[in-house]
């Protein structure tokens, strides 16, 4: 049995005991449901920026999953590095629920507080599992934006945390719980499509940026805190008409095109599409064999897989990179074409994105619907709902979520090791019963990072 499989049967046993026992009965009836506002959890935001509420930037959007959140828990703290778009997330959180919450630079000080139930985590991508973990030992749910991690020995932190502790994490992979992808499984599981042969993720390319100069940071921004533990690097900034931010930066929004902080596109759509080929072909309990770098392309120069010019950004711009597994079947991920997956296999195949599922499989539901209770059954056997109802429904029973840390960590170390593969510009060979690049030391330097002094996990 693989290392995923164990720990997700220790997470649901532990779940039902410990956390079901000891921690349910430490909320004080709070976490048994979140429609009466009794009942509701009390959650608190570990940054808020536009991944959280496009409002808490200090400009209007639709973007942000905390105006969806709130509907089911009650935001009474909330944490940033950058002091004006914390005290505009604590104006939202008070307009939200009529009182003044916690404000803290210091993400410790939510968990420090036995009051909160859940942890939602939206910071900078290197943030994340630092936060997570000590999230769950201190006691709290979590909820993590995507990525859930930036390296692979992360995510393998995280799933023997989340085993250990029982705690309900879900990650914001929010397509899992989107009908099209979910049709589009039930389909593959039924057979529709055959003996499947090979996804195709198209995720889109990277930007690239011009020469950015050292700048001093903005007043408002602990530029030490936000950067944490990661290695410190000198605040870059250009203002231009580039992005939500109108600008090139190390910093909010743009952090995702520096490997610092980040993994580029291929972890940033990876996250959500390599996430449902990976569901999609059966493989959440294992990993491709080879990782295959056919084609990219960087904006600098790399030395032994690290950028040499440290004033641009330095993600993979375009990138066609071929995984293949123990059985033949590959999952491809490319800059290019209609953003979404393609699902081949013996007898059809079909696309899917956040706007369509098509394909002649999918026209034959006229005349073949699927059966009754097959999109529930991919759905873990639970009614649809949206993602975010899904975890606090998981939390309050004491369920793995549809989004769960293992599953994520199995989809996400393929992205990783794609990563890794694109740094290096050749094939890497993965063992992923034991998660572990073979025959190439310097590749498997690269799937864990030293933290910063200071900034280490605090893993107890």
């Amino acid at each position: 049995m693989s290392k995923n499989q164990l720990s997700r049967r220790r997470l649901l046993t532990s779940s039902l005991s410990f956390a079901g026992a000891a921690v349910l009965s430490n909320r004080s009836g709070r976490a048994s449901g979140f429609v009466s506002a009794n009942d509701r959890p009390r959650v608190g935001a570990i940054g808020t920026g536009s991944r959280w509420c496009q409002r808490a930037t200090g400009v209007d959007g639709p973007w942000g999953s905390a105006p969806d959140f709130r509907k089911y828990g009650d935001y009474v703290s909330v944490c940033d590095a950058d002091a004006t778009r914390r005290e505009l997330a604590a104006g939202l959180a008070k307009e939200w629920t009529g009182s003044a919450p916690g404000v803290h630079a210091d993400y410790r000080a939510i968990l420090d507080d036995p009051n909160i139930d859940i942890v939602h985590i939206s910071t900078p991508d290197h943030w994340h599992a630092k936060i997570a973990i000590e999230a769950m030992l201190a006691g709290k749910d979590v909820y993590c934006e995507k990525p859930m991690t930036v390296t692979i020995s992360e995510g393998q932190q995280i799933c023997d945390v989340c085993t250990r502790t029982g705690r309900i994490v879900q990650i914001g992979t929010q397509q899992r719980s989107e009908e099209q992808f979910i049709r589009a499984i039930a389909l593959i599981r039924a057979g529709r499509l055959g003996k499947l042969k090979k996804a195709t993720c198209s995720i889109g390319g990277a930007p690239e940026s011009p020469q950015i100069p050292v700048a001093a940071p903005p007043s408002s921004l602990d530029w030490n805190l936000w950067q944490g533990p990661v290695s410190e690097k000198e605040f870059r900034y250009l203002a231009g008409n580039n992005g939500e931010t109108k600008s090139w930066s190390r910093c909010h929004y743009e952090f995702r095109w520096w490997y610092e902080y980040s993994g580029g596109k291929l972890t940033d759509w990876g996250a959500h599409h390599v996430d449902i080929a990976t569901w999609g072909l059966g493989k959440t309990e294992t990993g491709p064999l080879t990782i295959n770098a056919i084609m990219v392309r960087h904006p600098v120069e790399f030395k032994n897989g690290y950028p040499v010019d440290p004033s641009r950004y330095n993600t993979a711009t375009q990138f066609l990179i071929r995984t293949t597994f123990d059985d033949g079947v590959e999952i491809e991920i490319r800059h290019d074409g209609d953003n979404g997956i393609l699902f081949e296999g013996t007898e059809g195949r079909i696309f899917v994105n956040r706007g369509k599922l098509t394909g002649a499989p999918v026209e034959e539901l006229k005349s073949n619907p699927l059966p009754n209770g097959a999109m529930e059954e991919v759905y873990k056997n639970r009614p649809l709902v949206d993602h975010f109802r899904n975890f606090f429904e998981a939390a309050r029973d004491r369920k793995e979520p549809i989004s769960d840390v293992f599953s994520h960590h199995r989809a996400l170390s393929t992205c990783h090791l794609a990563g890794i593969a694109a740094r290096l510009n050749r094939k890497i060979t993965w063992d992923p019963r034991n998660e572990a690049i073979v025959g190439d030391e310097q590749a498997q330097g690269l799937i864990a990072r030293e933290y910063r002094k200071g900034f280490e996990i605090a893993n107890g």
